[in-house]
């Protein structure tokens, strides 16, 4: 941004110099054509090239900057032009070659002045010192019709050029404030870009960490619940659930790794959907089915389907009741795959307001996979997640 605004200034600064050469090669030939001139004598000639003189000091020192104010400040504008009308008018009666210097004074105008203003300067400029000049000198009568066509004509294209610049002046601003409304919504867009990938990456992290990390606390909390009840009486069965406690924190630690580094889940890590469903099912204590011919799928649905899996059995755990008997179906179809949760335990009013990241957040995991959730429960007749992926298989290279 800081870059192209001194660009922008840089190429305003060589702009002006360009009018700076402009003026000066204007007001120079002016007073060569008035001092060259056979008509009148030397004491008018020098008295009109006098009156030019102070147009230079007075345009470095207040019109160059009245040109580049945005925008110019027009009680200025005025003073400074009425000042210089001053001395242009009276050389411009004396000597007719100094109306050569309108070429400098008709761009100001236009530059420095409402259209109104500006228009009322330059009929000024052309008109004023033909009529003076032929009320002083009484010229031919040849003379005086070339010199008002001539002044008539530049009038004319002064007006039909300058209301075009000025046109244009303002189109230019109206397109440089566009471009600083454009570059400010840029920047709020920037804004709440990341804004937004801030909160969708919390999200992701949080239903992630819902999925993967609480889950395996849960596990952790209820195989302990399990194991204090089993030490006085059961101590195989306390035994395989301690077990288990050594799993679910290995799995649980592996799948920190994974979440830190990005990767995939640590189920899925070297192994197909199937064999992850099945590390799953007997971490949980579940029963597995595959249907269907199985085959390599990309990473995509296969994560959904084992985060779908995961939430599905930790809603069960939670709310199914001890001793529900868990079933998983895996159902690889023509360009899909069905994965099938159900417990029979309690089950819930599906009417019944429900929040968290639970099988809300396993509804947004399938819809951004491009798949679909269906929930079925009652209470006393257990609870099925059903979840419907789009997947097509994975083409995989063949070496040659």
């Amino acid at each position: 941004m800081k870059s192209s605004t001194a660009r922008g200034a840089n190429n305003w600064e060589q702009s002006f110099r360009l009018w700076d050469t402009y003026f000066a090669v204007v007001w120079l030939a002016t007073l060569v054509f008035v001092l060259g001139t056979n008509h009148p004598g030397w004491p008018v000639r020098l008295t009109a090239a006098a009156l030019l003189l102070p147009l230079i000091p007075m345009y470095v020192g207040r019109g160059r900057v009245l040109l580049q104010d945005d925008p110019p400040h027009e009680q200025r504008s005025l003073r400074y032009l009425l000042t210089a009308l001053a001395l242009f008018l009276p050389s411009a009666i004396l000597v007719g070659e100094t109306r050569l210097m309108t070429f400098a004074l008709i761009p100001q105008c236009f530059m420095t002045l409402r259209l109104r203003w500006a228009l009322t300067a330059v009929t000024v400029i052309n008109i004023a010192p033909v009529v003076g000049w032929a009320l002083l000198w009484w010229p031919s009568d040849h003379d005086v019709f070339f010199n008002v066509v001539f002044a008539l004509v530049t009038l004319v294209f002064s007006v039909a050029l300058g209301s075009w610049v000025i046109k244009v002046m303002e189109q230019s601003q109206e397109r440089a404030e566009l471009i600083a409304e454009l570059d400010t919504s840029r920047l709020e867009l920037s804004r709440l870009s990341t804004a937004h990938g801030a909160l969708t990456e919390r999200e992701r992290m949080a239903r992630e960490i819902h999925d993967t990390l609480a889950q395996g606390f849960t596990s952790l909390l209820m195989l302990t619940q399990a194991v204090e009840a089993e030490l006085d009486h059961d101590l195989p069965q306390a035994r395989r659930h301690l077990s288990l406690m050594t799993e679910t924190a290995r799995q649980n630690l592996a799948e920190a790794r994974a979440l830190v580094a990005g990767g995939a889940p640590a189920d899925l890590e070297g192994a197909s959907l199937p064999d992850a469903l099945r590390r799953l099912a007997a971490r949980n204590e579940a029963a597995l089915t595959v249907t269907g011919s199985a085959r390599p799928l990309p990473p995509g649905p296969e994560v959904v389907a084992l985060r779908a899996c995961q939430e599905a059995l930790a809603n069960a755990r939670k709310h199914a009741g001890s001793g529900a008997t868990v079933a998983i179906e895996l159902t690889y179809e023509e360009g899909r795959i069905a994965l099938s949760v159900r417990d029979e335990g309690s089950g819930f009013d599906m009417d019944a307001v429900r929040s968290g990241y639970g099988l809300a957040g396993l509804s947004a995991r399938a819809t951004e996979a491009g798949g679909t959730v269906r929930v079925r429960s009652a209470p006393g007749e257990g609870t099925t997640v059903t979840v419907l992926l789009p997947a097509l298989p994975l083409l995989l290279r063949s070496d040659p």
